[in-house]
């Protein structure tokens, strides 16, 4: 999504300090009463209306790991998540070992340990 124009937030804040109300201002320009606060709060702590930078991508957790954990997974292909995470040595959760597994093309899911019937 677009952050707002510039334009638009310096009128927003021209309209609040002139009197208008919250509501009214959100009404005005078509944005939620929300957003005129959270932008007047921050007009009035920073003096900036402008909008923030966007964050950076974070890499995941267990990208230096994946070559280990597919060496992991073709040496014992019927490990369970826990048990790759033990192996790994990482304090990780086990989504964050299913999403490494999964980013490697791989599946973890196991059949079950059963008797299969045969048709007759």
């Amino acid at each position: 999504m677009q952050a707002y124009s510039l334009d638009l937030r310096e009128r927003v804040v021209a309209d609040r300090e002139a009197g208008l109300q919250t509501a009214e201002v959100a009404h005005k320009y078509r944005v939620s009463s929300a957003w005129v606060r959270r932008l007047m709060q921050r007009y009035r702590a920073s003096g900036q209306v402008g909008p923030k930078r966007r964050t950076q991508y974070r890499a995941p957790t267990l990208a230096p790991y994946l070559p280990q954990l597919a060496a992991l997974i073709a040496a014992q292909p019927d490990a369970t998540l826990a048990e790759l995470r033990a192996a790994l040595g990482v304090p990780v959760s086990l989504t964050t070992v299913w999403r490494a597994v999964r980013r490697l093309g791989l599946t973890v899911k196991k059949s079950p340990a059963r008797r299969r019937t045969r048709p007759t």
